[in-house]
């Protein structure tokens, strides 16, 4: 996959994340093919990048429980 300019991504925080700033995870929707993944406690750290249609499948398998531990 390509690089993507992220300066100007609008983040959501996971809705599983806690208020105590424990688990935040941080996706950005302005992509189409792409969906960047980010920690909250690090918004200037490291991203990672899925594909979108690969994101969508995962994000299925966690709501769907398959993917419980």
């Amino acid at each position: 996959m390509r690089s993507i300019d992220l300066t100007a991504a609008s983040w959501r925080k996971s809705s599983y994340s806690n208020q105590d700033g424990g688990a935040c995870v941080e996706v950005s929707h302005d992509f189409a093919a792409a969906v960047p993944i980010r920690d909250s406690k690090v918004p200037h750290g490291p991203v990672l990048v899925f594909p979108a249609a690969g994101w969508a499948t995962f994000v299925s398998a966690v709501r769907d429980g398959r993917l419980s531990g």
